[in-house]
């Protein structure tokens, strides 16, 4: 029996190979940041501005649907509560979909 299959395969590489991995990383990210400069503190805000309008309009748009069909129809809140959830959750998914695209669609 062979000492070497006792070691699991992530401990079975050697640790100047490990050293070398990392500073390869190292350089890979040094790169990346060097190619993608960080954006500037309005370029952010900005941001922050698109994803609230991209939620908040959805929302009142549900909300302003509803409550026009609770008072054509005399019902209270029946449709303004679902519609209002509605369109806060069109407003996430938007924005959602929104961020992926900015960041092109990385994790």
């Amino acid at each position: 029996m062979d000492p070497s299959d006792d070691i699991p395969p992530q401990h079975a590489e050697a640790p100047a190979d490990r050293v070398a991995h990392a500073a390869r990383e190292a350089l890979r990210r040094e790169a990346r940041r060097r190619d993608e400069p960080e954006p500037s503190l309005g370029s952010r805000l900005g941001q922050i501005g698109i994803l609230g309008w991209t939620i908040v309009m959805p929302t009142l748009l549900g909300l302003a649907a509803g409550r026009w069909l609770d008072r054509r129809f005399a019902t209270g809140v029946f449709f303004s509560a679902p519609l209002l959830m509605l369109g806060a959750a069109l407003g996430l998914w938007f924005a959602w979909k929104w961020m992926h695209r900015q960041t092109g669609g990385k994790s």
